[in-house]
């Protein structure tokens, strides 16, 4: 038996931007249960979409959203239809322009829901859709993973996961001192280095969305406590695994 590809035709039907919400835990979450998950009354628009949440426990969320998704016309097929492979793969590219929003870094799209009727804007169609997603973000308190990626006299940039920008100040690394050099690094007494491609465990001390050109979190980091600071070197590591 052959299986034909899901097609979705032109209707004259303009989007659809309702708010809508899990009715409960997301099922691919084994280690979740329900009690794990607050609802979240707002709407919450990002001037793509609009969705309502189930927030996890910590630093993962799973979401239900309603973006419209834009798919050129020249997509089209010889009957008028456009493929449902084509409508997710231009949800999967908005998702990856838009990266993050204030609620989190979009990680996955879990689940598809819906794909509403096509509506025609100049050269491009719209299709509402649908779908369950996992973001991530920081909170303050919580202790991560990150590598470092510059070194300079008064702090070390590391990078965690979808995060670019994690300031540990040399404020907020006790015992610490910089050396400069062609290699600057930051030693202390018992010879503990932080270089770049050192893999840090540290706490998120602040966190702030900041709402410019890269629309991203800057998180402030500290190795101020126990079992923080310097864990070994590695190559190619992003430092979250999730």
């Amino acid at each position: 038996m052959q299986v034909q590809p899901l097609v979705f035709h032109m209707q004259a039907a303009a989007p659809d931007f309702g708010c809508f919400i899990m009715d409960g835990p997301p099922t691919d979450t084994s280690a979740a249960s329900a009690e794990n998950f607050t609802l979240i009354p707002d709407s919450i628009s990002t001037g793509k979409g609009f969705f309502r949440f189930l927030r996890l426990r910590h630093m993962l969320r799973e979401l239900q959203c309603s973006f419209p998704v834009e798919v050129s016309s020249k997509n089209l097929d010889q009957n008028g239809g456009v493929l449902g492979s084509t409508i997710v793969n231009s949800l999967l590219k908005l998702l990856s322009d838009i990266k993050a929003t204030k609620f989190g870094y979009f990680l996955a799209v879990t689940k598809l829901k819906s794909i509403g009727n096509a509506h025609r804007v100049e050269s491009h169609l719209h299709f509402q859709v649908k779908f369950c997603c996992r973001t991530f973000i920081p909170v303050d308190g919580e202790v991560m993973i990150g590598v470092v990626k510059n070194i300079t006299a008064h702090g070390v940039y590391l990078k965690c996961g979808p995060m670019n920008l994690v300031y540990l100040s040399a404020r907020l690394m006790p015992n610490y001192y910089y050396v400069s050099g062609e290699h600057p690094v930051f030693l202390k007494d018992d010879l503990s280095k932080i270089e770049v491609n050192v893999v840090i465990r540290f706490r998120v001390f602040a966190v702030r969305w900041v709402e410019d050109i890269r629309k991203e979190f800057r998180v402030l980091a500290t190795i101020d406590g126990e079992s923080l600071g310097p864990v070994s070197s590695t190559q190619g590591l992003d430092g979250l695994d999730l």
